[in-house]
Parts: C-alpha cells; sequence; structure tokens
C-alpha cells in the first residue's frame, strides 16, 4: 500500500538517515490514525531493533517478548532467558545494537505505553539508555510511538524527569485533510464525488483505517449503513475501545465528549464542567489538554482574546456521529441510515458535522480568499447578550483591516438565502459591530456544499462565496 499524504512527516524520519547525531523520535496521535504505518514506510521496515509493546500483560511477559524480539534480529547467540529487569533488557539491547554494522542503527518501539506496566521500572531504564549511552552516540535513531495519548504527553514529550526535553524530534500525526482523502480513494480507483467524500469525512474524519474500511463499490450512505449501523459494523463498537485504548479512566474523557455533543455551538469551560459534573481543577485541564492533543476537542479561542468566552468544541466527527446516532439505534432497524436521508435530525448533525469539516479546513479558507499570506489571527465570537444568542464559529481577522464572517451551511443542492435568514445575518453582523466596536471593514463570507442560488439577497449581502471544492485545496 502507498503513503498517502504525510510529506512534512515522512521528510523528518527520512532525513534522520543523514544526520550527524543520534535523534530520539516521538510519534504520537490518535489510535488508528496510521502512526506505525508512516514509520514502517519511512524507514522501509528496515530496523536493527523493533518491539512492540503487549496490551493488557504484566512485565514478566513483556521481557519475554522483548528477549524473543532481540534474538530475531541477533541471530549469533543463543537465545538468552528473558531478562528479568528493564535496566537488563536495555543492556541486551546496546550490545545487539554495538555488534551491528547498520551505519544507523534504527531502533523502533512500537505501542510504548504498553510496555510500561506498574512498578516495571520501564521509564527509568528507558531513560538511562538514551541519556547513557545512545546521545552521546552519533548513529542512533530511536523511534517511539504510542496511541496512549495521555502517557505520550504526561510521560515522554512533557516529562519532568530524567526525560525532560530529551526528545529531539516530535510528530503528532494529523488525520487526513479532504485533500489527503480524495487521494486515497483515488489510489483504490473508487468513484466517489466531492460530495460523497465529505459525507464521508462528516462521520470518520479523515481517519485512514475507517477509510479503508470503505467499500468501493457502494455509496457513501450505503457505507455509512453498513460500517454503523449493522451488528457486525466496525464503528458500531469503536468507540468505548477507543477511549479506554487512549487514556487511563476514560470516563472522565467521555464524559466531556458526551456534554460537547450535546451542544453544538461549544461550550465555555464553565458552562463544560457544569455539564459534565467534572470538578474545576488542574485535573480537568489534563484532561482537555490530553482530547485537545489528541484531536477529539478544540479550543477556540474568543475575539478579542476574552479567555472567560473561548469555546470547547467536539471536533471528532466520528464521536459526535457515534453519540448522535450510533449509541441508542438498533440493529434491528435495516438501512436505519438511509430512511432517514431527509429526517430534520440528519439535517441538524449534517450541519454542525459540516461546520466542523470546515474548521478543520481554515489554511484552505484563507487560501480561497486570498490572504494565506496575511496576517490572520482566527477566533470564535459569542454575544455577550444572552438573549440574543448571536455566534459565529470562524473570524478571521486580517491584518489589512477586514474581518471576514464565515458562516458555513451544508445542503444537497445550492443554497438559498431567504428573507429570514438575511434578516438574521443582518442583525449578527450588526451585533458583532456593536459590541466588539471594531472599526474594520465587515465582510460576509458563505462556505456551502453547492454554492449560493443567486437573488438579491446573496448579491447584497455576501462579499465571498465558495463551494465545497476550495476544502479540497492543498
Amino acid at each position: 500500500m502507498q503513503l498517502i499524504g504525510r510529506k512534512k512527516e515522512s521528510a523528518i524520519l527520512s532525513g534522520l538517515k543523514t544526520g550527524d547525531s543520534s535523534a530520539f523520535v516521538a510519534v504520537y496521535g490518535r489510535r488508528r490514525v496510521g502512526k506505525t504505518f508512516l514509520i514502517r514506510t519511512a524507514f522501509d521496515n528496515q530496523f536493527t531493533f523493533h518491539l512492540t509493546g503487549m496490551a493488557n500483560v504484566n512485565m514478566a511477559q513483556q521481557l519475554t517478548n522483548f528477549s524473543v524480539a532481540i534474538k530475531r534480529y541477533d541471530r549469533s547467540t543463543e537465545l538468552q532467558p528473558p531478562a528479568k529487569t528493564w535496566q537488563e533488557a536495555f543492556e541486551q539491547l546496546i550490545k545487539w545494537l554495538e555488534k551491528s554494522k547498520d551505519k544507523k542503527k534504527v531502533v523502533f518501539l512500537d505501542e510504548l505505553p504498553w510496555l510500561d506496566t506498574a512498578q516495571s521500572g520501564f521509564i527509568p531504564a528507558l531513560e538511562h539508555f538514551w541519556n547513557a549511552w545512545a546521545s552521546a552516540r552519533t548513529d542512533i535513531i530511536l523511534v517511539v510511538c504510542g496511541s496512549a495519548a495521555a502517557w505520550m504527553i504526561n510521560k515522554l514529550i512533557n516529562s519532568k524527569g530524567g526525560l525532560h526535553n530529551r526528545v529531539t524530534h516530535r510528530i503528532r500525526l494529523q488525520p487526513f485533510t479532504l485533500y489527503e482523502c480524495e487521494a486515497f480513494f483515488k489510489a483504490k480507483s473508487a468513484g466517489f464525488d466531492r460530495y460523497q467524500i465529505i459525507l464521508l469525512y462528516m462521520v470518520m474524519g479523515g481517519i485512514p483505517f475507517y477509510l479503508d474500511q470503505v467499500n468501493i463499490g457502494l455509496s457513501a450512505d450505503q457505507n455509512i449503513d453498513r460500517l454503523c449501523f449493522t451488528p457486525d459494523g466496525l464503528l458500531r463498537g469503536e468507540f468505548d475501545n477507543l477511549y479506554h485504548s487512549l487514556f487511563q479512566k476514560a470516563e472522565r474523557h467521555i464524559s466531556i465528549i458526551e456534554a460537547l455533543s450535546k451542544k453544538g455551538r461549544g461550550l465555555t469551560r464553565d458552562e463544560l464542567l457544569e455539564a459534565s459534573g467534572m470538578p474545576n481543577g488542574g485535573g480537568t485541564t489534563r484532561i482537555l489538554k490530553e482530547l485537545e492533543e489528541s484531536h477529539f476537542i478544540r479550543k477556540y479561542v474568543s475575539y478579542g482574546n476574552k479567555e472567560k468566552l473561548s469555546l470547547y468544541q467536539l471536533s471528532d466527527p466520528y464521536s459526535l456521529f457515534y453519540l448522535r446516532w450510533i449509541r441508542n439505534s438498533s440493529t434491528l432497524d435495516e438501512n436505519n441510515w438511509i430512511n432517514q436521508l431527509d429526517s430534520p435530525q440528519k439535517r441538524a448533525w449534517s450541519g454542525y458535522a459540516f461546520e466542523q469539516v470546515c474548521l478543520e479546513h481554515i489554511g484552505q479558507i484563507k487560501k480561497a480568499l486570498g490572504i494565506a499570506a496575511i496576517q490572520t489571527t482566527t477566533s470564535s465570537w459569542i454575544s455577550r447578550d444572552k438573549d440574543h444568542g448571536a455566534q459565529v464559529d470562524l473570524v478571521i481577522d486580517r491584518r489589512d483591516r477586514v474581518i471576514n464572517l464565515c458562516e458555513m451551511k451544508f445542503s444537497i443542492h445550492p443554497f438559498t438565502i431567504t428573507k429570514g435568514y438575511a434578516e438574521e445575518l443582518a442583525e449578527k453582523i450588526r451585533v458583532f459591530q456593536e459590541q466588539t466596536k471594531t472599526t474594520k471593514a465587515i465582510y460576509l463570507t458563505l462556505i456551502t456544499t453547492f454554492g449560493l442560488t443567486s437573488n438579491a439577497y446573496a448579491s447584497s449581502m455576501v462579499k465571498n462565496n465558495f463551494d465545497m471544492d476550495i476544502l479540497f485545496d492543498q
């Protein structure tokens, strides 16, 4: 299978082979995003040593697994009894690496968090291996990888101990963009148009493993029915596995995700604490940061940098779809999804999901506006008047004294600005100007699936009108 996208990440990893010093690389990101595939491809599966941690086993079993891996690479010695400690295990690894004739010795430790079982001493042994031996050489490339985002962030990347600032390269692997999704499906000779690709993206995001399960002989809607609503559908039982594989005591993370799934506009921190029942403290701050780092939620600073009005939004398409649709569905209902193609529930979900797709592609929106080279600040805005309820999900404040207020609308036809919606937009702009006291020009920008119907309201109110094609730009 060919590697789609990931050019920047591949370049970082490939460049290490010609570097003149040792490197310690941490690759992290959510489950199923393609971390292991990226590393295997970048190094062409040529590792001096490779170990994959085992889930839900004890220290002795991990060390036996390590011993077997050492023997797989070092065939010149008899199989030694498994090391009794991680310190001893890393000494065995050092002996093998010193014998290896590889110019650059690539050590790949996959699913690193699983190796760190309770009271195993794994972290001090890893610290000693790197600090006392590997970092002093010029020929070691240590690549570690893990889906357990909380572990990777807290114990490795933000380590306060012996690994503090020891990681030389950090790669947070993000889901595919729409450009990469289109390239992925083209590589599989799929005939999906851009509307169908966006629909799939709104359900499963840019997660390569999910996209790989799509049957190219079926429509997007048929695939959603098959993967999400049949008894054995992959995405039907994925939710709990996803969060519990990434986070310890994942119930706290899930409570935040559930609270955000109920409010399309997002929640301030105070609102989120009240809705989720989480305490206001450092523990909750850490959980929010872990969810942000893992690409499940997005924190949007409010216009004017008003921290108290900053919004948290659920940005993971699959989590939203699961909580809105899959969790309470019955496997006894055939064609569960297709039968609701034009239901009010689907319209409400699709509107929010499309907004999140657009917010994942702000760079493409700026490029379409012709302002990629202009200094900008992106934010959200909520009216201080709670009774009014005006909100703009994407405010682009430009150095050239222009503010783009962006509205995102999902529709299966060209979108029509009615008299009522035109009045709503005019009032939103008025309240924004009044409350922010801005003197900059306000440009109303609409991003829709199939563009705008031409009428008096569209021509008089909308400064920039884009359809979904701009989101597929590189």
